[in-house]
């Protein structure tokens, strides 16, 4: 059975002068030939994407949209019409968004975080930009220390509004931000916080001394490639060490302390110093 706006691996049936069609239990699918893999024949199997083209015909493309159904994603409006507005997301048609499915009104130029989903009366990909009903903190199915992925929704007096594994809604606090990010970027990150009232408060990357442990190697290597001694410490302004090791201040202390129980390093000359094997 094929998925409309996912991704379906089908046999090729036939080749025409135009492509070839794929097999989907009825009359076929066709693949435009700029699209074949190339040296693939009748009988292998390619990986497509489908959708519906502007006559209304389900085509396949190897193409790689910027999402498939239920992503959320952020995409730059192309063009504007009293009914809607066409995101670019990566193929050679344009996904819809409907003027009912607007916030705001979109402009041509501006980028939008938006669902894509299949519109139940025309069964085409579309997109919405009304995402915050589908998320809820009633009912939570995430803990603290838990590993979750993470879409930047917006930004807030406090940092970062964020959408958690699709499903919730939790902040990213400024002071606990140690790289750039913008609008619409998927990261990894865990669930720092659960308050009473069910508001979460995350952190990127991974908890606790699993973070540790990623990031003893890397000041390891540093410290070989700086004739073993680098003039970093639990002092150091938190800018500098980011700056240098692209690490926040507190993941510096505990590694380097890990580092330090290890006997792998030692803290001398107001910096680190690394220790023989």
């Amino acid at each position: 059975m094929i998925k409309i706006g996912e991704y379906n691996t089908l046999k090729i049936l036939r080749e025409v002068d135009f492509g070839v069609y794929l097999d989907d239990d009825d009359a076929g699918i066709l693949l435009p030939k700029r699209f074949v893999p190339p040296g693939v024949q009748i009988g292998d199997e390619v990986k497509v994407f489908l959708y519906h083209d502007s006559d209304n015909r389900i085509i396949a493309t190897t193409q790689q949209p910027k999402g498939i159904v239920d992503d959320i994603v952020q995409l730059k409006c192309v063009s504007v019409t009293p009914q809607g507005a066409f995101l670019d997301w990566g193929l050679m048609k344009d996904i819809f968004v409907p003027k009912s499915q607007q916030v705001t009104g979109m402009r041509v130029g501006g980028e939008y975080l938006v669902k894509i989903y299949i519109d139940k009366q025309t069964g085409r990909v579309a997109a919405t930009e009304k995402i915050n009903a589908q998320f809820s903190n009633e009912e939570l199915t995430v803990k603290e220390m838990e590993p979750v992925d993470l879409v930047i929704q917006r930004r807030s007096d406090l940092g970062y509004v964020v959408i958690i594994n699709n499903l919730h809604i939790g902040l990213l606090h400024a002071n606990q931000l140690f790289q750039d990010i913008n609008i619409g970027d998927k990261l990894k990150g865990y669930i720092k916080t659960i308050r009473p009232d069910n508001k979460i408060d995350v952190m990127l990357g991974k908890p606790g001394y699993q973070r540790v442990e990623d990031q003893s190697g890397k000041i390891l290597r540093l410290l070989k490639e700086n004739n073993g001694y680098l003039p970093y410490h639990d002092k150091s302004e938190p800018e500098d060490i980011y700056a240098f090791f692209g690490m926040s201040k507190k993941v510096f202390k505990m590694t380097t302390g890990a580092l330090y129980k290890q006997k792998k390093i030692d803290f001398a000359n107001a910096g680190i110093q690394l220790l023989e094997d």
